[in-house]
């Protein structure tokens, strides 16, 4: 009897998470997407752990603060499964839903395609196509791989133009500008055909119609790569991505971190005027990732890297007015 009873409050539980989840979710997508959206798939907890093999540390693909990326096989098909830390179950829920919201609007190639979720659960899970083969930080940083070849010049120059379309569909594919708003390298995943997603719409904002910006004291993606009118008055639009888009140049060209980078010259600014005097001095090869550096056999390539440190240091501007745009 009592087994009885508990197997009914199990189902009595997950009935009305999927019921709050489903609202908040529902409320949410209409609001941000004038109910156009891509239909998703809603799974069962119990078909994730199956797919999932209970959650196993062994397919896990990567970890953020708050979630693990997990690889998971379902209906005959590769899948990674989002699931975030219940420890942090306000912020996480809120995440996850907002990763709903906005990942189930995009048709890009260069985003990692929302399957489903699952509602079940106090945080809802998410089901992505599979994107296991590495995060750009792990191309860049991680130990040469038998089965992945170096990212040369025109690799990264793939990766960074791929990334650049992808924020410009969010800014100019919708009726609202969608802001990414925490683009890092651990935030762009690698699919089987080597072609880089961007990935974890968790802290991503619509900025509402007829208005430029929004202002919010909420302290968004890392602050060490915020844009400074950001940390100074909370202004959030999307010369912000265009901001932290020079970060993921920063590391594609140097093959250091951001974090490390700015650790050694103590600011941005020093770290422009670094930057600068080894581009007007044509110097830079001399700062650039030594792997870059062995595969520029023509001059077109140098050209290509040259032009790429600059767009850097547009991007860098500390005045968003003179930033380019995502389109330029």
């Amino acid at each position: 009897m009592g087994s009885i009873l508990t197997k009914f409050k199990d189902r009595t539980d997950k009935r009305t998470l999927m019921v709050r989840n489903g609202a908040r979710v529902l409320k949410e997508l209409i609001a941000s997407s004038h109910g156009k959206y891509n239909p998703y798939r809603i799974f069962s907890a119990k078909e994730l752990e199956i797919a999932t093999n209970n959650y196993d540390e062994r397919k896990f693909i990567k970890q953020d603060s708050t979630y693990k990326l997990y690889k998971g096989f379902w209906q005959e098909r590769l899948i990674s499964v989002m699931k975030y830390n219940e420890s942090y179950s306000d912020s996480a829920c809120k995440f996850s839903i907002n990763n709903i919201v906005y990942a189930a609007q995009m048709d890009h190639k260069h985003i990692l395609k929302l399957i489903g979720c699952c509602l079940e659960t106090p945080i809802p899970i998410l089901v992505f196509e599979y994107g296991e083969y590495t995060t750009l930080r792990d191309r860049i940083f991680g130990a040469p791989q038998p089965h992945f070849e170096p990212l040369l010049l025109k690799h990264r120059l793939k990766v960074a133009m791929g990334i650049a379309q992808a924020l410009a569909y969010l800014h100019v594919g919708f009726p609202r500008p969608i802001v990414f708003g925490n683009l890092i390298s651990l935030c762009i995943l690698f699919n089987e055909e080597n072609v880089a997603k961007l990935f974890d719409f968790s802290e991503s904002i619509s900025i509402p119609e007829g208005e430029t910006h929004i202002i919010t004291r909420s302290r968004f993606g890392a602050w060490t790569y915020s844009a400074p009118e950001y940390k100074r008055g909370g202004v959030f639009n999307e010369k912000l991505d265009v901001y932290t888009f020079s970060t993921v140049l920063l590391e594609l060209l140097t093959g250091q971190g951001t974090r490390d980078l700015l650790r050694t010259h103590g600011s941005v600014r020093h770290l422009i005027e670094y930057w600068k005097n080894y581009l007007q001095n044509n110097r830079f090869t001399e700062i650039a990732d030594p792997i870059i550096v062995q595969d520029l056999s023509c001059t077109e390539k140098e050209h290509q890297l040259q032009a790429c440190a600059r767009l850097t240091l547009e991007c860098l501007n500390e005045s968003p007015v003179d930033r380019p745009t995502m389109v330029d």
